[in-house]
């Protein structure tokens, strides 16, 4: 049976995070402000690698072994340690939001198929000492994207203020 409160983490979590990104400009995207590195584009597809990596690619790997779907070198583009000040052109805002959208679908269908499947959420695949669950997997993926909503709220507000 598929877990519902892990469904409506998934759907309350990205909501949320799509509805930050609703009202923000490809200008107020890219604003850094002086002495942060990371801007709301950043933050956005850092949100997208996480749960790709922790939440997708856990459940993927035990359901159907598929590769991220979106654009080559995203990843590096947008993991934790990766440099923004030294990329050139980001993808634009757009085309993240839609890859956002898309991994939420596949997130949801992912946990659904698990369900149909009988996969056992709390068999440890985590190496050790943290011994993760795929449900802690996944939920620690929605916890980090949570706290990327902080600093997307953060920087929309700043970028908006007069200098």
């Amino acid at each position: 049976m598929t877990d519902p409160t892990l469904l409506e983490l998934v759907k309350e979590v990205r909501w949320k995070t799509l509805k930050l990104l609703e009202t923000v400009s490809e200008a107020q995207a890219l604003f850094v402000p002086a002495g942060l590195a990371n801007h709301v584009l950043w933050h956005a597809g850092h949100s997208l690698v996480v749960v790709e990596g922790l939440a997708c690619g856990s459940l993927a790997a035990t359901a159907l072994g598929e590769a991220p779907p979106f654009p080559r070198g995203w990843i590096d583009l947008f993991r934790g340690g990766s440099d923004p000040a030294t990329v050139a052109t980001w993808p634009a805002l757009g085309e993240l939001v839609a890859a956002l959208k898309d991994q939420r679908t596949r997130l949801l269908g992912l946990l659904e198929k698990a369900g149909e499947q009988g996969a056992d959420l709390d068999r440890v695949v985590g190496p050790a000492p943290r011994n993760r669950t795929l449900r802690g997997m996944i939920v620690h993926a929605l916890h980090d994207e949570a706290g990327h909503q902080g600093e997307i709220h953060l920087l929309k507000k700043l970028a908006a203020l007069p200098v």
